[in-house]
């Protein structure tokens, strides 16, 4: 959407104009639900998450003052969001109960109830414990990664966030985080020397596998 576009809209939404808000939803809509699925893994939560931040962006659209495009606030707001939903869903999750005892959320009990098998190693191909001990190597080094270089990492290459939603979120240019990116990449590259060509930090499109990687 190119500026005088996004002023338009922007004027359109202060005075309460239908045609501007069904605009917002239209053009931004879809890009809120991916960015709030990207964070709650749960469609239901997107959805609720994608209603509240249209409503909020019309309700507040008079504290955006254009410093920064019109989708970097956005996502901003689906950011913050999206982060109070899920603590909010994370403290839902134990609740005392009357007698002062606590009662844990029924999939919590049920998770917490299930026997925990120990593993067995024997039939791990070579490769597969590879896998499993880069994977714990690589964990350990994301944590010890300086947070200026660890949250564009985690925002780009874990989350699958494009660069323009990451500087959105931490509130820096394109370019800073892509600095910054390239940075955490060199670092992380160098900790886990030992485990060369196991390892695609960034491949376009392929940001499940790289989530999958890092879990």
């Amino acid at each position: 959407m190119r500026d005088s576009a996004e002023r338009q809209l922007v004027e359109g939404i202060r005075s309460g104009d239908e045609a501007a808000i069904a605009q917002l939803s239209s053009f931004y809509g879809s890009r809120i639900f991916q960015l709030a699925f990207r964070y709650t893994r749960n469609r239901e939560d997107a959805e609720e998450v994608a209603q509240d931040v249209l409503l909020k962006v019309c309700r507040n659209i008079g504290a955006f003052r254009g410093d920064s495009a019109l989708s970097s606030w956005i996502y901003r707001i689906t950011f913050n969001t999206a982060m109070s939903r899920l603590r909010a869903s994370r403290a839902r999750s134990v609740e005392v109960s009357a007698d002062g005892g606590w009662a844990f959320a029924a999939d919590a009990e049920q998770k917490s109830t299930l026997p925990r098998d120990v593993p067995d190693w024997s039939p791990l191909a070579d490769d597969e414990i590879m896998r499993a001990q880069l994977r714990k190597r690589l964990i350990k080094a994301l944590r010890e990664l300086p947070e200026i270089y660890r949250l564009p990492v985690l925002l780009r290459d874990v989350q699958g966030l494009s660069t323009e939603e990451a500087s959105a979120v931490l509130r820096v240019k394109d370019q800073t985080l892509k600095s910054r990116l390239h940075r955490g990449r060199l670092i992380l590259r160098d900790e886990l020397a030992e485990f060369a060509g196991g390892l695609s930090l960034h491949r376009p499109g392929g940001a499940s596998r790289r989530s999958e990687t890092l879990h």
